[in-house]
């Protein structure tokens, strides 16, 4: 859950958290990176299987239609391990940016509590002989 740094009714909305940092847009930015890259890499495996079908069309030799197959295989085998990589990268800096709320909301628990925390004595006051 995403910390609430200030009250609803103090005005401003969305446009001042996001000139003070108080929403980060990180979050919402990585899902539209994720989406378009999992598109970057699904038109690559769409690229892979074209040109092994150009290939059986195109080549009257039959190696060159023999090779098409484990070609194409190969392709789209590469782009679902791009896929599982890109995921990974984009959870990963998911999970950093969520780390760094929840650090955020203990700071400011930890604030508010030592806030309410009662006064403290002074410390003692050392005599020089």
């Amino acid at each position: 859950m995403a910390p609430k740094s200030r009250k609803r009714g103090s005005g401003g909305g969305i446009l001042w958290d996001l000139l003070t940092f108080d929403r980060l847009i990180s979050g919402p930015l990585i899902h539209l990176i994720y989406w378009s890259g999992l598109g970057v890499i699904v038109l690559g495996a769409f690229g892979a299987i074209g040109a092994a079908v150009g290939v059986v069309l195109s080549d009257d030799d039959i190696v060159g239609k023999l090779l098409a197959l484990p070609v194409s295989i190969a392709g789209v085998l590469v782009c679902v391990a791009l896929v599982l990589l890109w995921r990974s990268f984009c959870e990963f800096y998911v999970a950093i940016f969520r780390i760094s709320e929840d650090l955020r909301a203990m700071r400011q628990a930890g604030e508010t509590d030592l806030s309410r925390a009662a006064p403290t004595a002074p410390p003692p006051q050392r005599f020089n002989v």
